[in-house]
């Protein structure tokens, strides 16, 4: 099939061609100039960078359990059958556990991984990854010569560690370039360790930019064709000028080798954490207590905007800044101090940035209508910076009857549903004891146990207040009824659902 695709190609080609001489000399358009094969050489740049990138060894102790180091079942020597009273018994044991299953000696691992020196001092930046656990960390040098490093800081959301060695001379150091100017098709190099292979230099172009590969909450990753292989991990990836624009954190490969799909966090994220690891040797993110989702075309359609952006709040902190702020549920934010959110993950990584006790303004829509409001921005407690959302109510004090509509089957909350769909002593609204096959609902993901809290941002509490609102957003025109769910665990989350 390539070999075909490739011969149609070709024959288009000719066709193209044959055009294009026939057309008059006004209508070509001359390509911009162009270097047909790259940068004649990246020589001197490469010499100039190659000694302020490192080779990181870590070694860790680990006790000897059932799987090797590809985590494959190894044979363990079962414990000798020994006749009772042996006076080997006991030193038997001081070998082999209590089930006979093998030996449980200590032994120690290594990796390897990439880095790179910032200041002449002694500080070096590499992947979180890349020395995670580990008891001792060795920073391996251009010149042959190795130093012992100790951990100043490290951030596990966008995988960054800051080392620090004591040298007997100032090291070679490289600088940070605004990554936000980066564009597509620009000219990339990345030097690093791969396999261990020292001070590897390979070449490419950043292929896309703001990559979510679902790493963690904060993604936004180059994307180059620079080969980046295991050990790459935690090196720099260059631009033509010599600036740190990323740092190279994973790839995507069936092989285990680069297939040209090599990932970098780009500076512009990593530099304040950096900052923040040198400062206090932990990050300070900002943090605006809301639980947030993505604005679907479908959920846009029912709030009336013309396309689909922001990020739309499910559920907003009893205890965080958002509230005293006045957002609420249900209100999509468009602008976050002085941003746009084009979408939802826009939102987290600007938050994050954004300096505790900073006043910002905050453009949210609601209901139709465009507000702005000021939030102090408060601190994230990175020890439990999941929101968990609860609602509050009242039981219900007597079984009404099911309400079918949407594609659902629903019921007021009684005791009996309570106890058999798990749910919070205090919870309200209207629970969702069906959902028909092959439903709109099915396709969202509502669930049996879920609860309706509101239908087109009115809240319900039982299911004729359901009707009601469903009637009423087909007599306005509506097309679709904006439904907020809370699961059994409490969280919230928007639906849309078609109302034809």
């Amino acid at each position: 099939m390539p070999i075909q695709l490739n011969s149609l190609m070709r024959r288009s080609g000719a066709v193209a061609i044959a055009a294009l001489i026939a057309a008059s000399p006004a209508t070509l358009v001359a390509p911009p100039a162009m270097a047909a094969a790259g940068p004649p050489s990246v020589a001197d740049l490469s010499a100039e960078l190659i000694d302020a990138v490192v080779n990181i060894s870590t070694s860790q102790t680990v006790a000897s359990g059932s799987n090797d180091e590809d985590g494959e079942d190894q044979p363990r020597a079962p414990m000798p059958k020994l006749p009772p009273g042996s006076p080997f018994e006991e030193f038997f044991n001081q070998f082999f556990n209590k089930e006979g299953k093998g030996m449980q000696r200590p032994r120690k691992t290594e990796a390897l991984g990439s880095g790179f020196v910032i200041d002449p001092s002694g500080i070096i930046v590499t992947n979180n990854h890349v020395i995670d656990d580990a008891d001792d960390i060795e920073v391996n040098f251009n010149d042959g010569s190795k130093l012992k490093a100790k951990l100043l800081g490290r951030d596990k959301k966008v995988d960054v560690a800051v080392l620090k060695v004591d040298p007997p001379k100032p090291l070679k150091a490289v600088k940070f370039a605004d990554s936000d100017k980066v564009r597509v098709g620009d000219w990339a190099m990345a030097i690093g360790n791969p396999f261990g292979l020292s001070s590897t230099v390979t070449l490419g172009i950043i292929s896309a930019r703001n990559r979510d590969i679902n790493s963690g909450p904060y993604d936004n990753y180059l994307q180059t064709d620079a080969a980046i292989n295991k050990g790459n991990s935690g090196g720099p990836l260059f631009d033509m000028d010599g600036g740190v624009i990323g740092i190279n954190t994973a790839i995507i490969s069936p092989t285990g080798g680069s297939i040209g799909l090599g990932f970098s966090m780009p500076s512009a994220t990593v530099q304040p954490v950096i900052e923040q690891l040198r400062l206090y040797g932990e990050t300070r993110r900002g943090w605006l207590g809301v639980r947030i989702q993505g604005v679907s075309d479908d959920i846009a359609e029912s709030l009336g905007m013309q396309k689909a952006q922001g990020a739309l709040i499910a559920g907003v902190d009893d205890k965080g800044p958002a509230k005293p702020a006045g957002l609420e549920p249900g209100d999509v934010i468009l602008k976050f101090d002085g941003h746009d959110i084009k979408e939802m993950r826009d939102l987290p990584r600007l938050v994050a940035d954004t300096a505790v006790d900073k006043k910002v303004e905050v453009v949210i829509l609601r209901k139709g209508q465009t507000l702005t409001k000021t939030v102090t921005v408060a601190r994230l407690d990175e020890s439990d910076a999941a929101i968990k959302a609860s609602t509050r109510g009242t039981e219900t004090p007597e079984k009404p009857k099911i309400t079918k509509a949407l594609g659902l089957e629903m019921s007021g909350i009684t005791k009996e549903l309570r106890d058999k769909y798990k749910l919070a002593t205090d919870a309200k609204g209207v629970v969702v004891t069906k959902v028909d096959n092959g439903s709109s609902a099915e396709d969202k993901q509502v669930k049996v146990g879920d609860v309706i809290l509101q239908v087109g941002q009115q809240a319900v509490s039982n299911p004729e207040d359901v009707s009601k609102r469903i009637e009423e957003l087909k007599k306005s025109g509506t097309k679709q009824a904006l439904l907020l769910l809370s699961n059994t665990q409490g969280e919230l989350r928007f639906v849309a659902l078609g109302l034809n």
